[in-house]
């Protein structure tokens, strides 16, 4: 928006600038893009001009985003107020609404001073979401509040591992409670309805009231389904239904089935059961014109009622009694449905009240609550409120629509001492809110629009009490959208879609020359019968001629056509090709559309952030980590280990694990161990190295190694994609959310992660050059030059159904089929469904205002009505309205409307396209140089040369391989190291569960570990002041920068000597020390070396424990550390970066 006189004669800045006026109180409902986020800075800009303290503002916002851009914009306009010159800033200030000729000097020396002024208030300035007031109200005054003074805000996930522990608990003390409640419960998962529960917490207030309840329902709850038949249906009534069984058998077809339905009902006698089987024969059904009401002179067959007229009488008569007491029926059923509710909703709203306050725990909901008491509490809300009330002074509510009931009585309680009168301060004290109604689009977090009015009401009057008015301003210019995009819009909102709302849907462009475009595509309907997909495909896979698929195809070739060609986007300034991040796609709900549209993008070779909402588990990145993390603890875990052999960390092709695995016998780790196929190394290096560290590493750890030293990350994104890197990342995330709150196991954290389906959303300022892809709710806020709409057929509610009905002024009530619905319930739930609508209706409105310049409307499934409530029918039915142009679609699949204005577009020309890119600078351009200090891989002390075994090999020896000889030793080493923790009794026991479970020589490895742990002469090595697997690490003489790094098997620390053993698995044990083979001394004289480094001026000494023999052989000083020096004249090699 460019300076000057002008524009304060534009009609738009005008309302703007009244609607920030600082000296009176305003209510502003504002259209989507005319600019509220601004109004609401300048407000608080124009407070703070007018002297105003930082600290007596307040700024309510909904969401933490909004709350830091409002929060930047200010500190930004104060920022550029601070380094202007007087003739500058007095044009910035009359862009405010001030006199720009009357602005003193001194004003615009306050005006500069704003900056530091809001920088330096204490806790810096209120601008923040309602929840965060609540939370910093509560840890103000916790006593007051009844709330522990350090308590913790529950996150969804622990809220729901709580949830579980109180279901389980009633369920422990209360079991009839809960099987009550079970006998009407649906599906596996109770977690749904006890968040509906905590949700309607209002509506289960007080003790159970089955009386209440009961008369609600039109129920008699002295009444059961037997005695309620008992009453309706005599011995009589049921002698003539027998009697009318043959003459239905002799009558017409529906006669006959009848008749078969009620042999089948009567044969049963009197139960409970047979009232409902008799209302299928007697009675309408639920698709009549009068529905559930008796056949009287339809059945049975006209034939029949002439020839037996006394009979069918009185079957008439039954009828009309089973018509009346279905409706009882239905209202006992519903009686017990929402009786065993409400019984269980009070007990454990009560229990997880409890349990929260036991852990100090507060959820969002809980800290609205106990907020809006603290402040209506006549016992503390006089003390809450003068402290508050002598620190505030404007409080300005954002996003107002979609404020809860709840949220604005602590809103009212804060604001009603504004309009109680002259305070102790003689300042004008205000109120701003600014929302629009048409975009309350929230109601499953508590919104509700008619409580906005109430609100705007309400404060009305308490200012008309004090003499005073509230300004209502409305706001609708947009700065956003084009006038072709607000036709439409408005064409919408002129029919049915506009029902209920308060006022006239209008709009108009701040630049009527801007150019704007609006397509309907034709509708893409369900063939008449579907292309089998092909055999090899899933079961569950869409067909080649399935609309949604065609439609997401359709969408990915217009966008890469428009990113092929360079077309340019109009009203570009400069002129600039169409990119990936100027589209947005967005739908009602995450569906196979959705899926649909992300993956043909990505075979169109679109640049595409993804879905926006990011379901951990399901991400292949974050699978193939768990695989490995699964390996780790279950060895015995052939799937997994499959699963990570097959995916970038383990790399092997399909045709090299079938070799792997086929006919086997034994585990598939044992085959990988076995096996000496090269393309298998990586492999068994990887899941060698998960085995012998699970035991030792956090989670998190395990990951970061997997990902680091295996170079997992770069292998994942290499294959996956670069939006791998958000689920590794959301993963790491959650080990570290685990760690901090649960003992860090791994066993433990994968049972964690599998509990429950963890979502992280993913930011769209994130996407960079890439299409967006989003729900309607997530794009809230949100804009773009090009927005397509897909999914607008009408939608179905489904399982999301809300299963509670919390009737206004009523009980709480359990939904039910609406063919067994009583009326009241049925009244509850079409009233719901009215509500559901008419927010469908505003989620429309968001929609279509996403647009900047160009709106595309298209849909596939099942074709719409054209006088219906989807969005595809509402969008077609208003650009008709609007003459607009017919043109054939590409495909010949119908005609495309467009509305569009100045749109005028074409090719750029080569240099044009990427004058937006900007250019490198030079140093991006130049390699970097080397590190001079770069140090090299440390050397393992068993790297140093030399070999380990008594040369030649026995012929005996010949079918071990190195390997086999490898992992024999390895798992010596364990029991060694383990064992000696535990006492001999469990030795036996504790042996095989150490060793993999496929691990052939279990007992004579127990037996060989046994024999030197059991040895006296060698229990001073395992005494309990001794050190077990000591890692050390030193620098290698005479080698810059070199490093030796290894571990020491056991380590005896006296005050005057130290002793590092080795233990040495080898076949055949030398018979004297030099006789040793040479890289064995070479490792104990690095040890040597190291440890002297360590302890200066003690006796160091080594030995070897040839496993074997049992044997322990002490080696002389000199023979270790001349061979320690013969490895130090060699050339070194890296040979094995991993510490023996």
């Amino acid at each position: 928006m460019s300076d000057g006189p002008a524009q304060l004669e534009n009609p738009a800045v005008a309302a703007q600038i009244a609607a920030a006026a600082p000296d009176r109180s305003s209510w502003v409902a504002a259209n989507a893009g005319s600019g509220k986020t601004r109004v609401l800075t300048n407000r608080v800009a124009r407070l703070l001009l007018a002297g105003t303290d930082p600290q007596r503002i307040l700024c309510l916002t909904y969401t933490k985003a909004a709350a830091a851009e409002m929060q930047t914009r200010l500190f930004r306009t104060l920022g550029t107020w601070a380094m202007l010159d007087d003739d500058a800033l007095r044009g910035e200030l009359s862009q405010l609404g001030s006199d720009e000729g009357a602005l003193p000097v001194a004003e615009l020396a306050r005006a500069r001073t704003l900056f530091a002024r809001a920088l330096e208030t204490p806790g810096g300035l209120k601008i923040q979401t309602i929840h965060a007031f609540c939370e910093a109200l509560l840890r103000r005054f916790p006593v007051e509040a009844g709330v522990a003074p350090q308590f913790t805000v529950l996150e969804d996930r622990h809220a729901r591992a709580l949830r579980e522990e109180v279901l389980d608990a009633i369920a422990e003390a209360e079991p009839e409670l809960v099987a009550e409640l079970a006998r009407y419960l649906s599906g596996d998962d109770p977690d749904p309805l006890l968040c509906e529960i905590g949700r309607n917490r209002a509506a289960f207030a007080g003790d159970f009231d089955p009386a209440r309840l009961a008369a609600a329902l039109g129920a008699d709850p002295a009444d059961t389904a037997e005695t309620l038949c008992a009453r309706t249906i005599g011995e009589s009534d049921l002698a003539d239904l027998r009697a009318l069984l043959p003459l239905l058998a002799s009558s017409g077809k529906n006669d006959q089935r009848a008749g078969e339905t009620l042999a089948a009902a009567l044969a049963g006698g009197p139960t409970a059961e047979l009232l409902p089987a008799l209302e299928g024969v007697l009675l309408t059904g639920a698709t009549a014109k009068a529905p559930f009401t008796a056949k009287a002179g339809s059945f049975p067959a006209k034939a029949l009622r002439l020839a037996h007229p006394v009979l069918c009488d009185r079957i008439g008569a039954l009828m009309a009694r089973i018509e009346a007491a279905r409706v009882r029926r239905i209202g006992l059923l519903a009686f017990g449905r929402s009786s065993a509710l409400g019984r269980f909703a009070r007990v454990w709203l009560r229990e997880i009240e409890a349990r929260k306050a036991a852990l100090g725990l507060l959820d969002f909901d809980d800290m609205i609550d106990r907020s809006r008491l603290l402040l209506s509490n006549p016992a503390t809300a006089a003390w809450v409120l003068w402290r508050l009330d002598g620190g505030l002074d404007h409080v300005l509510v954002d996003e107002a629509q979609d404020t809860s009931p709840a949220q604005w009585q602590v809103v009212r309680a804060i604001t009603d001492e504004f309009f109680a009168g002259v305070g102790a301060r003689d300042v004008t004290r205000t109120v701003f809110v600014v929302g629009d109604e048409k975009q309350s689009i929230y109601s499953f977090q508590g919104a509700d629009p008619a409580a906005f009015g109430e609100m705007r009401m309400h404060f009305a009057g308490r200012l008309e009490a004090m003499g005073a008015a509230l300004q209502r301003c409305g706001l609708i210019h947009s700065f956003r959208s084009a006038g072709p995009v607000l036709e439409v819009v408005d064409a919408v909102f002129a029919g049915p879609a506009g029902e209920g709302l308060e006022n006239t849907v209008a709009h108009q462009p701040f630049r009527a020359e801007k150019p704007g475009r609006v397509e309907i595509w034709p509708f893409l309907p369900k063939p008449e019968k579907s292309e089998e997909p092909p055999w090899y495909e899933p079961v569950d896979a869409r067909g080649p001629d399935d609309p949604t698929e065609r439609l997401a195809a359709r969408i990915a070739d217009r966008i890469a056509d428009l990113l092929a060609t360079g077309q340019e986007l109009p009203g570009s300034t400069p002129p600039r090709p169409i990119m990936a991040r100027d589209v947005m796609i967005l739908v009602q709900r995450r569906n196979p559309l959705f899926h649909a549209v992300i993956r043909a993008l990505k075979r169109a070779d679109v640049p595409v952030a993804g879905a926006d909402v990011l379901r951990i588990g399901a991400e292949l990145a974050v699978k193939d980590l768990l695989a490995c993390l699964r390996v780790a603890t279950t060895p015995a875990d052939d799937l997994s280990l499959a699963a990570l052999l097959r995916s970038p960390l383990g790399g092997i092709s399909e045709e090299t694990l079938f070799a792997l695995a086929h006919g086997r016998k034994s585990l598939l780790r044992a085959a990988l161990r076995e096996s000496t196929a090269p393309e298998l190394a990586p492999a068994r290096a990887l899941v060698a190295d998960l085995l012998g560290q699970a035991d030792f590493l956090r989670p998190y750890e395990l990951l970061q190694r997997i990902l680091i030293r295996h170079d997992g990350r770069r292998k994942l994104v290499a294959r996956l994609g670069s939006e791998a890197e958000d689920g590794i990342d959301a993963l790491l995330d959650q080990a570290l959310a685990y760690e901090r709150g649960e003992p860090p196991g791994l066993t433990g954290f994968l049972a964690w992660i599998d509990r429950d389906e963890m979502q992280v959303k993913r930011r769209a300022e994130d996407s960079a050059d890439q299409v967006r892809v989003m729900t309607v709710h997530g794009a809230k806020g949100l804009e773009a030059p090009i927005v397509i709409l897909p999914d607008t057929v009408e939608r179905q509610e489904g399982r999301n159904a809300p299963e509670i009905l919390a009737p206004e002024n009523g009980p709480a009530l359990w939904k039910m089929r609406t063919e067994d619905a009583p009326e009241t319930m049925r009244d509850a739930e079409e009233a719901r469904r009215a509500r559901a609508r008419a927010e469908n209706m505003r989620l429309l409105y968001v929609a279509l205002t996403r647009a900047e310049s160009w709106l595309i409307v298209c849909g596939a499934g099942a074709e719409p009505k054209p006088d219906g409530n989807s969005w595809y029918a509402l969008s077609r039915a208003a650009l008709e309205t609007l003459s607009p142009e017919r043109i054939a679609a590409p495909d010949g699949s119908g005609e495309t409307l467009v509305l569009s204005r100045n749109w005028q577009t074409g090719v750029l020309p080569t240099e044009a396209k990427t004058r937006h890119l900007p250019s490198l600078p030079a140093w991006a351009r130049r390699p970097a140089p080397d590190h001079p200090g770069a140090a090299p891989p440390p050397l393992s002390p068993s790297s140093l040369g030399g070999a380990h075994a008594l040369p030649p090999r026995p012929p005996f020896l010949e079918d071990e391989d190195d390997a086999a000889a490898k992992a024999r030793g390895d798992a010596v080493h364990l029991l060694l190291e383990t064992l000696p923790w535990s006492l001999p009794a469990e030795w036996d026991r504790l042996g095989p569960q150490l060793l993999a479970p496929d691990h052939g020589e279990a007992g004579p490895l127990l037996a060989e570990a046994r024999a030197i742990l059991e040895a006296p002469e060698l229990g001073f090595i395992f005494a309990p002041d001794t050190l077990a697997e000591v890692e050390i690490a030193a620098p290698l003489p005479g080698k810059s920068g070199q490093r030796l790094q290894g571990r020491i098997d056991r380590l005896v620390v006296e005050p005057e000597r130290i002793l590092a053993v080795d233990f040495k698995s080898n076949r055949l044990a030398p018979d004297t020390p030099e006789q040793t083979p040479e890289g064995i001394l070479r490792q104990l004289g690095a040890y040597h070396m190291a440890l002297s480094e360590i302890w200066p001026g003690r006796r160091i000494e080594t030995a070897i424990v040839w496993t074997r023999t049992a044997a322990f052989m002490p080696v002389p000083e000199a023979l270790a550390k001349a061979a320690f020096r013969r490895a130090l004249a060699e050339p070194l090699s890296v040979r094995d970066k991993t510490p023996a």
